[in-house]
């Protein structure tokens, strides 16, 4: 699955569009990272427990996508985008989105 966030894919054509597709994943922070985080605004530098957890979330909610795009039979997504929300203290949602699209080389 090619998976892109401009709108069209190098060297190939849209043969069909299949539809919007969706993922999304909510996630809360663990108590015991969160103590630690906490500890860390005092002296400064990258909270590296809430990085993975967004990077793991990011990678659910891109997953989720895939599996709609495939079941419109689609071979790439394109103009994929994130957003985020806070949904409570705590828990964030991550939302990824794009184009499904059947895409083919183009000749010559």
């Amino acid at each position: 699955m090619i998976i892109t966030n401009i709108e069209s894919v190098p060297g190939m054509r849209i043969k069909a569009q299949c539809g919007l597709v969706s993922g999304s994943t909510v996630r809360a922070k663990n108590a015991i990272k969160d103590f630690g985080a906490g500890l860390k605004n005092f002296v400064g530098g990258e909270l590296k427990s809430y990085t993975e957890l967004l990077t793991e979330a990011r990678n659910e909610a891109i997953n989720r996508m895939i599996e709609q795009a495939k079941k419109l039979r689609a071979n790439a997504v394109i103009n994929v985008r994130f957003a985020t929300s806070s949904i409570t203290a705590g828990a964030a949602e991550v939302y990824a989105y794009g184009t499904a699209v059947e895409v083919e080389k183009i000749e010559g």
